[in-house]
């Protein structure tokens, strides 16, 4: 296929909208657990309840990957970041006039549909565009989604106390989407559209490694969207303030950034990515122990053990779905298969996590379920082995 090449300015200009983009994927979702005690506080929620703030659009986003690739055929890859980003901005200001748990729960799911059109363009778009970079492209990408996750985390506490409302601490990240927006509408004439016909290939639903990919995507994301959700209100039964939780969860999600940014640069070295997949892991399955067993001792190694797994593993899932194929347009509909069905699993985890709470009393049963499921990954990855790739996948 004929590689578009841009020139080295509008190429970077690309890349610094894409980064701000990238920013809006998690704000929706990384704002709420930090705040989580304050929302229960005017909104009657159980922890089941609540766990739909997190599962119900990160569920939206895996349905809406299965139609996501059609959308920006459809539209033009211009046009669905423009739509999305309206979305992801009119949910989340939206939350400034909410009163109760569906109406907090809907903006939720509209922002999981806005994120999803997004993330199921991109992989494709940074294939074709930054062909010679694509782990390191994709590890800005990642590492700007969760940077993303770390600035809401962090700052929505201290926002909820200067503007004494809960609100506001979810609502002030739609400044992000019209941020976005202007930067991405700006370099529009820089960005040439990319030719249709390999994305209309066949469905990915009867291919085995395909399948095998998205459940490693999704149980690897269950653990990102289980800490995502709990953490923070974990810490707070321990006794923490929410905003030393909200900062603690933006130290994680720093360390996720951190990570996002170093591993793809490091696999890079090598098409093999096992090795590195395996450190990730143990390194989450360490953090995990580390939370249940001595969460006030060493209380910043764990999550800093956990953002260091968790954010080189979610590049690193879509890296290896990416080096299947060569084709841009195929690779990036296998991405989306992947993201669809992964998110779609991992969306399951904080509703389950919640349960857990309910029942047993505490979020220590979820952490050692999460352990027990990175071990399964662990056998996984001993089927990555890219002699094998073109086997698999044709």
């Amino acid at each position: 296929m004929e590689n578009v090449r841009a020139t080295s300015r509008p190429a970077l200009l690309l890349m610094v909208s894409i980064i701000l983009v990238a920013l809006n994927l998690r704000p929706s979702m990384a704002a709420v657990g930090p705040l989580l005690s304050a929302i229960r506080g005017d909104i009657p929620l159980s922890f089941s309840l609540a766990s739909l703030l997190t599962m119900l659009p990160v569920m939206a986003m895996g349905l809406a990957m299965f139609f996501g690739l059609s959308v920006s055929r459809w539209l033009g890859e211009q046009l669905t970041v423009v739509v999305s980003l309206l979305i992801i901005g009119l949910a989340t200001v939206s939350r400034l006039f909410l009163d109760s748990a569906i109406e907090l729960i809907l903006s939720a799911m509209l922002a999981g549909v806005g994120i999803a059109l997004i993330q199921a363009l991109m992989p494709a778009l940074i294939k074709s565009r930054f062909s010679d970079n694509v782990s390191v492209c994709m590890g800005l990408y990642v590492t700007s989604i969760m940077g993303g996750a770390a600035i809401a985390a962090s700052f929505a506490p201290l926002v909820m106390t200067r503007m004494g409302s809960w609100r506001m601490g979810l609502a002030i990240w739609a400044i992000l989407a019209l941020v976005a927006l202007l930067v991405w509408l700006g370099q529009r004439s820089a960005m040439p559209t990319l030719s249709a016909q390999a994305q209309r290939n066949g469905s990915f639903f009867a291919n085995s490694r395909a399948w095998l990919l998205a459940i490693f995507f999704g149980l690897g994301t269950a653990s990102y969207t289980c800490v995502l959700a709990w953490l923070a209100p974990y810490y707070v039964e321990k006794g923490w303030s929410e905003q030393n939780a909200g900062l603690l969860l933006g130290f994680l999600t720093a360390m996720e950034v951190l990570s996002g940014l170093l591993t793809p640069a490091i696999a890079n070295r090598s098409r093999d990515r096992r090795l590195v997949l395996v450190v990730l892991l143990a390194l989450i399955m360490t953090g995990f122990c580390g939370l249940i067993l001595s969460p006030q001792h060493l209380s910043l190694l764990w999550p800093c053990l956990l953002g260091l797994g968790i954010g080189g593993l979610f590049p690193m899932s879509l890296i290896v779905s990416l080096d299947h194929l060569d084709n841009p347009q195929r690779a990036g509909a296998l991405t989306a298969f992947v993201q669809g069905i992964g998110y779609l699993i991992a969306g399951l985890s904080p509703l389950i996590a919640g349960m857990i709470r309910d029942q047993l009393g505490s979020f220590e049963w979820a952490w050692w379920s999460l352990t027990g499921v990175m071990a399964l990954m662990l056998l996984m990855v001993l089927r990555f082995n890219p002699q094998h790739y073109a086997r698999h996948i044709h």
